[in-house]
């Protein structure tokens, strides 16, 4: 009211020819009530982000799920924007805390591979760098695992299970993570519990993606445990903000590091992996910074990348240049574009290497193998913790599963993937071979190669050549690069993967290329034609001395399938027990274990391999691959 009549005696005052000395006093008026009315507000607002580990969107009641216990975050959805169509970009925790935190795609900046330590530009800066610019006094409790090189804990004003946003200046906003680690997949490794009652286990219904195994069950059930367990600490984190009096005066998100933690959940790009839960909620006293009523459910797509670009809005800060996301909130928000996509991508996961890329568009979903000659399960051993996985893993080896169930386990795979997330929740059915979807398909194909050329997608080199081909500089600078001829290499590496034969030609011709890269993707291209690549036999045996080792291990890889088998071992072993790098030797192996060649090995070139310089992923291939614990 105080506004409004302000405002009036402004418009007449003008209209009766007042002096403007008049009319300014009356606009220093105007905007002194409009503070006192909270339509302005003095200083940020202060942001609590409340994470939990490994729990897909499908696992919250709020986004449907009828047996989930989560009446705290369905609270906080009530009075907050529910993001229906939420994505993590990464299905792995490390690779997409440094999307997160750098607002930069990992694959663009060389962190997409789990639990690296590569350097990334120094023009690339958290948003909590920001933050702490702007005078945010910003806390982490506690997990780190950026995922490059340098120190994490140096990010933050404070970084512990201590760390609390209570120790800030006086007068200081805070920014403050809480990470719960309930619901991480670790939480039902172990034998079957015997606490969860069996009439529990048996009303539970799995997803059609998985089989029927009682095993699968009683993770399940353990799991809905563990999510209601996750709920109530969310609820006390929000009940200590109230009960500080800063309920008010501070933005809460709540979100998942990304998908499920079951079977075909983290490490998969379908929405099991990627598809997280999203909720913000704003308070009256910054709701201009919200372009949605609370209470809302969102449609519009947003993901990890958006974070940094939209928490900087929030605060009044300029996105920086190298952030490729958005902002989704605040006084800087932008629209989304016209036919907006999100881009997915999944590499290597702890000690096994594999290249997938997707895009959705919150329908559609696409995915890419860049790697079809290895199975889509397992994307790691870790996994195997659980009861669930292991009991899928051996009803496979024992031939008792059939389609979908089977499928997942065998080679090659399908090198395009094309679902319709609204008629195929669980993504079972591939359209991408169905006559009618061809012209959606080659749309969504050009869509993922778009993508990948506008972000600059590192992952066109292999991660063993990181260190061999940048002569100092980060793959980042490497890729920039004007000697990179990128569009090239991005053609080749979807024409490798095709598995068409008819480009066997274009393939035979890059074998023998000055340029390292094309060479690798030539060779690639010949591991997915395998037998009908024999033609090329002659250029990939040269190719068993080229001075990169990924170039090596590929040609025999693609020499071996192909049926010439003489020289290919020793090449592989060669690798393994030479003076190269971790990630020359972690290749070699998984390798050697794609061909099944490991009961080959004697027992003296394990101890000598073993005796040599070799990191902990290697460590764990060779333990992997002797069957030891």
């Amino acid at each position: 009211m105080m506004c409004f009549l302000h405002s009036r005696v402004f418009v007449l005052s003008l209209r009766n020819g007042e002096s403007d000395c008049t009319a300014m006093k009356i606009i220093v008026h105007l905007f002194l009530a409009l503070m006192l009315s909270g339509l302005l507000h003095a200083g940020n607002p202060n942001i609590l982000w409340i994470t939990s580990e490994d729990n897909a969107s499908q696992w919250l009641a709020c986004y449907g799920n009828k047996v989930a216990r989560t009446p705290q975050i369905d609270a906080l959805a009530a009075k907050g924007v529910l993001f229906e169509k939420a994505y993590s970009n990464a299905a792995v925790c490390a690779v997409a805390r440094s999307t997160i935190l750098n607002g930069c795609y990992a694959p663009s900046q060389g962190t997409q591979h789990m639990r690296s330590r590569h350097a990334i530009p120094p023009q690339i800066k958290s948003y909590v760098s920001h933050l702490r610019g702007q005078g945010y006094y910003c806390t982490n409790n506690s997990k780190t695992d950026y995922n490059f090189k340098g120190d994490d804990q140096a990010v933050w004003d404070e970084c512990s299970n201590k760390a609390h946003y209570k120790n800030r200046p006086a007068g200081k906003p805070f920014f403050a993570v809480f990470n719960i680690l309930d619901t991480h997949e670790s939480t039902i490794f172990s034998k079957p519990d015997k606490q969860v009652a069996a009439g529990v286990a048996a009303n539970i219904q799995l997803p059609p993606y998985l089989p029927d195994l009682p095993e699968l069950r009683q993770d399940f059930a353990k799991y809905y445990d563990n999510v209601a367990r996750m709920d109530g600490k969310v609820g006390r984190l929000i009940e200590q903000l109230k009960n500080l009096g800063l309920e008010e005066d501070t933005i809460v998100f709540y979100f998942s590091d990304h998908g499920g933690p079951t079977p075909r959940g983290k490490r998969y790009l379908e929405d099991t992996g990627v598809r997280i839960p999203m909720i913000v909620r704003i308070p009256g006293k910054w709701q201009q910074l919200s372009s949605f009523a609370p209470g809302s459910r969102v449609s519009e797509l947003v993901a990890f990348v958006d974070l940094a670009p939209t928490v900087l809005s929030l605060c009044g800060i300029e996105k920086p240049s190298y952030m490729q996301g958005r902002a989704f909130l605040g006084s800087r928000r932008s629209e989304p574009q016209k036919d907006p996509t999100v881009f997915l991508y999944a590499d290597r996961f702890d000690e096994i290497y594999g290249m997938r890329r997707g895009i959705t568009d919150g329908r559609y979903k696409y995915i890419r193998y860049f790697t079809p000659y290895l199975p889509a399960a397992p994307y790691s051993s870790y996994q195997f913790g659980q009861a669930g996985w292991r009991a899928w893993q051996s009803a496979w080896q024992q031939g008792k599963l059939s389609g979908y169930h089977k499928d997942l386990w065998e080679v090659p795979q399908q090198c395009e993937h094309l679902y319709d997330t609204s008629q195929d929740p669980w993504e079972i059915n591939n359209l991408a071979g169905q006559p009618a979807h061809t012209e959606l398909l080659e749309k969504m194909r050009t869509g993922l190669k778009n993508k990948m050329a506008e972000v600059v997608d590192t992952s066109l080199v292999p991660e063993p050549m990181w260190d061999e081909v940048g002569d100092g500089k980060t793959i980042y600078d490497y890729v920039h690069s004007s000697s990179f001829d990128y569009a090239k290499i991005l053609d080749l590496a979807f024409v490798a993967t095709a598995g068409d034969v008819a480009a066997l030609p274009q393939l035979t011709d890059a074998l023998a290329s000055n340029d390292p890269l094309r060479r690798y993707w030539g060779a690639q291209g010949c591991i997915v034609l395998g037998a009908r690549a024999k033609s090329a036999e002659a250029r990939l045996l040269k190719l068993l001395d080229d001075v990169q080792a990924a170039n090596r291990i590929s040609a025999a890889h693609a020499l071996y399938r192909m049926g010439n088998r003489e020289k290919t071992f020793d090449v592989l072993t060669a690798v393994v027990t030479g003076e190269g790098d971790e990630f020359d030797k972690l290749l070699a192996l998984n390798t050697i274990s794609s061909l099944q060649l490991q009961s080959q090995i004697p027992d003296e070139w394990w101890q000598k391999a073993k005796s040599g310089k070799a990191g902990e992923y290697v460590g764990r291939m060779f333990q992997k691959m002797k069957g030891e614990p």
